[in-house]
């Protein structure tokens, strides 16, 4: 079983994806401080990882505070959360799971001993990651039904193990939750510029669950399905507006218009977790600009010329329309999302 992140005695175990495939390097985080640089330089991505590192981050920056009371933790859980916050901005999970150890203080906060309250938040961090992997084996055997028997599913980015607490994953979970169900699957997996996850992560993960997986770069998505090699579209998301509207990786949305021209379903697979109700439309999801060194380079080694202007948005929007279904941990949402998608979030 893939573990890109795991609580232990010692700190924050967690997997470098950035050295992925080349090396499996794991790391051990022992402060909340370097729980949320990872987060930030991309040791830990996808949104359901994200928001568990952060969650285990809050938990370890509160396990170690030096306070005598319950109040003097009330006021250094609130700086390490604000810390978590500011690392990045798109992902909901990391919002929500931030949310959700506030109020397991609030409910634990008249225990008035502040081990015990700390021994909560830690529990409470785990039982995010624990519900996670059941979360993700849901999204599975939903979205699996949704694959033909002898499918090849085009992905873009990575929503694997990687991208969550591990095991199953949210895409590629309805990849592993069609073969379990036992059909036949291949994968065409886009490389996913700038940062690679396709041709890195997906190829790596899926390879080791021989499923069989071909490479393309991102810009031959269209012509493979012009050329009827595409049955089905999965992708993950990073956030999910209230309409269905949802921000994924970059060039989601191009390889959405593509899946639409050539009358291939889209699918997105998430948890519910990922759904942003205050948000009416993705108009309103925040879109993180990173380093322009992504681009730029590949690792150490420079491509373009010096002194050129660079736009590195980590993420794009796809329009509800372009999506053929939404697979959630609760059930498949389908169109009108403003509906379906409050249906499954009123009944979780």
């Amino acid at each position: 079983m893939i573990k890109p992140v795991e609580w232990t005695k010692d700190g924050i175990r967690m997997l470098d994806q950035r050295l992925l495939p080349s090396e499996e390097t794991y790391l051990m985080l022992r402060s909340y401080e370097e729980v949320a640089e990872a987060i930030r330089k991309m040791v830990i991505r996808g949104a359901p990882a994200i928001g568990i590192a952060a969650a285990m981050g809050i938990a370890l920056g509160a396990s170690q505070s030096v306070g005598t009371s319950v109040a003097d933790l009330d006021d250094d859980l609130q700086y390490i959360c604000d810390v978590m916050g500011k690392t990045r901005p798109t992902a909901v999970n990391l919002f929500w799971a931030i949310e959700r150890m506030r109020s397991s203080f609030q409910r634990n906060k008249h225990l008035g001993d502040v081990e015990a309250v700390k021994k909560e938040l830690i529990a409470e961090a785990l039982a995010i990651h624990k519900e996670d992997l059941a979360s993700n084996r849901a999204i599975g055997n939903f979205g699996g039904l949704l694959i033909p028997d002898g499918a090849t599913v085009l992905t873009h980015c990575n929503a694997g193990a990687l991208a969550t607490g591990g095991d199953y994953g949210t895409a590629l979970g309805v990849i592993r939750g069609a073969r379990d169900a036992g059909k036949k699957v291949a994968v065409i997996a886009d490389e996913t510029r700038p940062y690679l996850q396709g041709l890195r992560l997906t190829a790596w993960e899926l390879a080791k669950d021989e499923i069989p997986v071909t490479v393309i770069t991102d810009n031959m998505a269209g012509h493979v399905m012009k050329s009827g090699k595409v049955d089905a579209v999965v992708v993950g998301a990073d956030r999910i507006a209230a309409n269905g509207d949802t921000a994924n990786k970059i060039g989601t949305y191009m390889v959405a218009v593509m899946a639409r021209e050539h009358n291939v379903p889209f699918y997105v697979a998430a948890p519910l977790t990922t759904l942003d109700l205050s948000l009416a439309s993705g108009e309103e999801i925040p879109i993180e600009e990173r380093d322009s060194t992504e681009i730029t380079h590949i690792r150490e080694y420079r491509l373009a010329p010096e002194g050129i202007d660079v736009h590195n948005p980590a993420f794009d929007v796809t329009p509800n329309e372009l999506i053929t279904a939404i697979i959630t941990d609760k059930g498949v949402a389908r169109p009108p999302y403003v509906e379906s998608l409050k249906m499954l979030f009123s009944n979780r």
